[in-house]
């Protein structure tokens, strides 16, 4: 079996499970107490603290230990929302941020605050100049993340971080999936991570806040991590989270350089190996370990479980599964196709072998699926029609794009094909699918259910 979702979560690094073992007979009392065995656990949270700034780049009385990263979003994010409640109650978010973040972004909008959500371009990049242009004299924080967990597209956070200084606004950066391969570039004022991404146990996350930035914890006062992260800490975890960032990240530049040779395999060749493949994010600014394509005419959930009968354990940003009907919203912010989206997150050690295997099982498992949907193979000769009609009411993707695809041909070039749809994927799609495939996007129009996409046949 291969695991290649380490951009969810991670295997837990030897190094993490030596520190965890050793931490445990001697992290257990409360490093708040005076007597000798609080002591040891003050020293071991002490020299976890200390090893885990030197990783981020920041000073130890800057950085608290969380439950989680998710914790540390929301808290970094509420506290310096309140901490600045006098200047304004505007908030600046990049459209393909975290959940996490949109969630505060969320909370924050319906609790009377205001949202400004910059978009990206097609490779998932914010624009420094947009980002700046989204800055006001009441903006009390702006969120950026240093790389995107969907399509590993690298954010130019030290340019946004210049911006935001110069308009004297705190940057919140999201480093869960960049921290591990290394510090986080430029004058940012607070930062978030969450250990079980780099291979540290799950429930550590780190928060940063920089001195000279101003931040109210919210919630009940408590006198552990700055009042920022309240409850007992977990000694043993934090420990193994400190020691596994300081492992993972002495080891970053070989290990990238090696896992950025097998992505780059991954992204040139499936275009080859699969027809009507969309290979998102950016070529070059992007993570070493990730890569993500998406697949026209399959659903995404079968393509999943397809792989993972075959040995391959990956994500997907699709639309097209049965917990969501709604298309990633960094896909849908890229503009870019969203179903039968397949993310590969190579883990440290993944052997070329394992790679090839997985480029020669992926173009049996898309033909299958694509099969079994009914997708077009090729086209034959047809009767023509100026114009038709396609009804793909109450069929979810990938059927929509499907439909389109089966009667593209039907038609003279010049003549269109209207295509009924009310799942929330064929916005997207059908965009997608007619840029992909050299037709004329027309545009969206109401209709009395859902609605009509209007599709020009180019050639």
């Amino acid at each position: 079996m291969s695991y290649f979702d380490v951009a969810s979560s991670a295997p837990l690094h030897p190094v993490a499970r030596q520190a965890l073992q050793a931490s445990l007979d001697e992290g257990w009392a409360d490093p708040a107490r005076l007597y000798r065995e609080g002591r040891r656990a003050r020293l071991l949270l002490d020299a976890a603290r200390e090893a885990a700034a030197e990783a981020v780049g920041c000073r130890p009385d800057e950085l608290s230990f969380t439950p989680s990263g998710t914790v540390a979003v929301h808290s970094g994010i509420a506290g310096a929302l309140a901490g600045r409640r006098r200047v304004g109650r505007h908030l600046v978010v990049s459209g393909v941020e975290h959940s996490s973040v949109l969630h505060s972004a969320a909370s924050h909008e319906a609790a009377g605050g205001t949202v400004t959500e910059v978009g990206v371009d097609r490779a998932g990049a914010v624009s420094p100049e947009a980002y700046a242009a989204a800055l006001r004299p009441d903006t009390a924080l702006a969120c950026l993340q240093s790389a995107n967990h969907e399509v590993g597209t690298e954010q130019p956070t030290a340019d946004v971080a210049s911006a935001c200084r110069a308009a004297g606004v705190p940057l919140l950066v999201d480093a869960a999936q960049s921290l591990p391969w290394g510090r986080v570039d430029g004058q940012w004022s607070l930062l978030a991570a969450s250990a079980h991404k780099w291979g540290g146990p799950a429930g550590v996350g780190l928060l940063v806040v920089r001195k000279g930035v101003r931040f109210a914890a919210r919630g009940p006062a408590d006198e552990r991590e700055s009042g920022r992260a309240p409850g007992f800490e977990n000694i043993p975890a934090v420990v193994a989270a400190a020691a596994s960032l300081r492992a993972v990240q002495a080891e970053a530049a070989e290990e990238g350089a090696r896992l950025r040779e097998l992505t780059e395999r991954i992204r040139a060749r499936v275009p080859g190996l699969v027809p009507d493949v969309e290979v998102v994010g950016d070529p070059v600014r992007r993570l070493p370990h990730l890569v993500t394509f998406s697949c026209l005419y399959v659903d995404g959930e079968t393509v999943l479980h397809e792989l993972d009968r075959a040995g391959f354990s990956v994500s997907s940003g699709s639309s097209c599964t049965s917990s969501t009907l709604t298309p990633s919203h960094v896909l849908k912010a890229m503009g870019v196709l969203s179903e039968g989206n397949v993310r590969v997150s190579l883990p440290r050690g993944t052997q070329e072998a394992e790679v090839e295997r997985f480029l020669e099982v992926l173009p049996g498992v898309v033909a299958g699926v694509r099969e079994q949907l009914g997708a077009p193979v090729a086209a034959a000769p047809r009767t023509e029609s100026a114009s038709l009609v396609v009804d793909a009411l109450g069929k979810r993707c990938p059927l929509p794009v499907i439909e389109l695809a089966k009667v593209i041909g039907d038609v003279p070039v010049g003549g269109t094909v209207t295509v009924l749809a009310d799942d929330e994927a064929a916005r997207l799609d059908i965009p997608a699918w007619c840029e992909m495939r050299g037709q004329e996007y027309v545009g969206e129009e109401p209709a009395d259910r859902g609605s009509a996409y209007v599709v020009r046949r180019s050639s």
